[in-house]
């Protein structure tokens, strides 16, 4: 069947376009007071209100559990390590990382998702909890945690957002993803403001918060094991019947190389992180270079560099909580997840062509902060939609292959083009910036690409 290359980049499910305040649902049936209200931020529906709410507040105390662990992390790599772990450590999670994505694919050939969910959660919560006990007993764990931590991180959101995929249809996914979206930004606000709070205040030692975090982590597994019975009770005979299935014996590396719509987003996420990381390394240069040509050094450099930091990623998570609060839904609902794909690219070409042309902190600044929302916002809240018109082999064993082997992979290869920039090749910001110019030029072709494979699964 032909389509119309109007519907190219959209797919609302109702014919209004009509989403503020309240989104219209196209559906007769009466919501509860709690869908009318979370109806301000997405299109819920009746029915999908408590699964939703279940949903979100998992992704809240995920995040919020993750920044306990990361703030625990920054205290011991700091003591019983030192900067250079940073810049090996994606290196040897990448290694482990290929092969623990094989060992997790294997588990879930043996059980259900909700166990193979909980499962992995309840796995790194006897980690942290031997963590806390040996750290306790003045063993030096500095390292190891680190590299553990970064593993952990990337492993339970692509595991949380497989589950997501699994749960729930690809309509419901465009209108239920970006208020999941929402509790993934606040738990991280929430999680960094409770951790300062909990060192500040209740002198919580590292080990302490890892304690914290465990307890938290534990609460995650039971709601994930409530909000698939909600689902499940909702689900028709079919699709309940296939929850409790196990997943077929296809590795996650070999989905990936057998099916060129997950290559494209293998290459992107390896884009994304590399222009992400090149960036981030190019503000902190101009953030030097302006305290050097202020004159500072010693505890005046350091202040001015931690009040710029401090006051800059503020800005970054308030507008990005305010943007996936408000707006993600509404791109979505107008321009579809393929047209949403192109929303971050865009940004970043403009925000690296106005660094490479006026390289000054201020102007810098502004685009870095509109860049970094939108990648915390929109682009987050896209990279999991696309998972939705896939098998379930693919959504957890190749996208716990991408999500954490190619995300690692990105950082070694930014840290190698960081390196050669700087030690072989000289480069200035300017220079350095019209490099990730041609890097997110690349970045829109294979967004391109994979907007043209999703289009074949979603006819």
């Amino acid at each position: 069947m032909a389509r119309d290359p109007k519907t190219l980049f959209t797919h609302p499910e109702t014919g209004s376009l009509k989403s503020f305040p309240l989104f219209n649902t196209g559906d007769d049936t009466p919501r509860s007071p709690v869908e009318k209200l979370l109806s301000f931020f997405a299109d819920v529906r009746a029915g999908e209100g408590l699964g939703v709410v279940l949903m979100t507040v998992n992704a809240f105390l995920l995040l919020g559990s993750y920044y306990l662990i990361k703030t625990a992390r920054e205290a011991l790599i700091l003591t019983e390590g030192g900067a250079e772990v940073k810049t090996y450590s994606a290196a040897g999670q990448a290694l482990l990382l290929l092969l623990l994505v094989p060992v997790y694919g294997w588990a879930g050939t043996k059980v259900n998702r909700v166990k193979l969910v909980a499962g992995l959660t309840l796995f790194f919560v006897t980690h942290l909890l031997l963590f806390s006990f040996v750290g306790s007993q003045g063993v030096h764990e500095g390292v190891v945690y680190y590299i553990w931590v970064g593993i952990f991180s990337v492993f339970v959101v692509s595991q949380f957002w497989a589950f997501a995929n699994d749960l729930y249809t690809e309509g419901q996914g465009r209108r239920l993803f970006p208020l999941i979206g929402v509790g993934s930004s606040v738990g991280a606000l929430a999680g960094a403001e409770a951790a300062a709070l909990l060192v500040d205040h209740f002198a919580f030692s590292p080990y302490g918060l890892m304690l914290a975090a465990a307890a938290i982590l534990l609460t995650t597994a039971g709601l994930v094991y409530w909000a698939n019975s909600v689902q499940v009770r909702r689900d028709p005979a079919e699709s309940a019947k296939e929850a409790r299935e196990v997943l077929s014996s296809e590795g996650g590396f070999a989905l990936i190389l057998q099916d060129k719509y997950l290559l494209w987003i293998a290459l992107l996420t390896i884009l994304l992180n590399i222009v992400n990381t090149s960036g981030e390394y190019l503000l902190s240069r101009l953030v030097t270079d302006e305290a050097a040509r202020l004159g500072l050094a010693g505890a005046a450099k350091k202040q001015f560099i931690g009040s710029f930091y401090g006051s800059y990623f503020a800005w970054v998570n308030g507008i990005g909580l305010l943007v996936q609060a408000f707006g993600v839904s509404r791109i979505f609902k107008h321009a579809g997840i393929r047209g949403s794909l192109f929303f971050l690219p865009l940004i970043s070409l403009m925000s690296y062509s106005v660094l490479a042309v006026a390289p000054i902190l201020a102007i810098v600044r502004a685009v870095k902060t509109l860049e970094n929302s939108a990648d915390y916002s929109v682009q987050n809240t896209v990279k999991q939609a696309l998972w939705l018109p896939t098998s379930r082999e693919a959504k957890y064993k190749a996208k716990a292959a991408i999500d954490t082997f190619c995300m690692r992979s990105g950082d070694m290869f930014a840290a190698g083009i960081v390196f050669l920039g700087t030690g072989v090749a000289a480069l200035t910001v300017t220079q350095f910036a019209w490099v990730n110019v041609v890097l997110v030029l690349v970045w829109l072709w294979v967004a391109g690409r994979i907007a043209r494979e999703h289009a074949k699964r979603t006819v």
